[in-house]
């Protein structure tokens, strides 16, 4: 579970965040929506404790994120898989190397490497193309392959920071399923922090809006995909 609680971040000539409550419970799908400068990307600073609160508290699963200590911090970050808009893949590692190098770093034997990440790959319909580096891949590609890579060490939470900004709107809807599938038949928290409003409206699920650092509102909205013969459509 995901709590804020009274929520403020304050920079030295501006209020980021003011105030901010909300709870997320285990497996839900959310988005974050908001204009620029609305405060989604310091909520998501604060989730990953790049930044910490001015004041409020921030539990996630039963830890008080805004009291760790730095030594407990990349052990926290573990309980996360980040999507990141403009990929951050390994340009000199194969799309097979770029998952497999995350699970190396926190200890993974080699045997379960080379099980799972074919698994990803495939998971992600990215098993033909695991040698390839990025640049021989489109950004839809680089997407899934961001993707597999996020939940490659079984996070308990997907946070994806704009995950369809720098792909074309047939690869978004694409993206989207995927996170989709992730929360629905794994049973991931899925955070979606986007502006495409249209991307919200399609495929509905609970909407929290940040206006000018504040909640502005809390709402679930029905989805246009299901009337469209279902989320995971190929």
């Amino acid at each position: 579970m995901i709590d804020f609680i009274n929520v403020t971040k304050e920079y030295s000539d501006t209020s980021a965040l003011n105030n901010v409550s909300f709870h997320i419970e285990n497996g839900e799908f959310v988005f974050i929506v908001g204009h620029s400068g609305a405060g989604k990307t310091t909520l998501t600073k604060l989730l990953l404790r790049e930044e910490k609160a001015t004041e409020g508290k921030i539990i996630v699963d039963g830890i008080d994120v805004t009291a760790l200590r730095a030594s407990k911090i990349p052990r926290y970050r573990r309980k996360l898989g980040m999507v990141f808009q403009d990929f951050r893949l390994f340009g000199d590692k194969t799309a097979y190397e770029n998952i497999a190098c995350i699970m190396r770093a926190v200890g993974t034997p080699g045997s379960e490497i080379r099980r799972r990440v074919p698994a990803l790959l495939r998971t992600v319909s990215m098993e033909q193309k695991g040698n390839h580096f990025p640049k021989e891949l489109s950004g839809g590609e680089q997407q899934r392959i961001a993707l597999a890579r996020a939940i490659a060490n079984n996070p308990d939470i997907i946070i994806a920071d704009e995950p369809t900004g720098n792909i074309d709107p047939e690869m978004s809807l694409d993206i989207m399923n995927m996170l989709m599938k992730i929360n629905h038949l794994l049973g991931k928290t899925v955070i979606v922090v986007t502006h495409d409003l249209d991307l919200v409206e399609y495929f509905g699920h609970r909407v929290i809006t940040l206006d000018e650092g504040k909640l502005g509102s809390d709402v679930n909205l029905p989805s246009e995909a299901e009337g469209e013969g279902g989320l995971f459509h190929e």
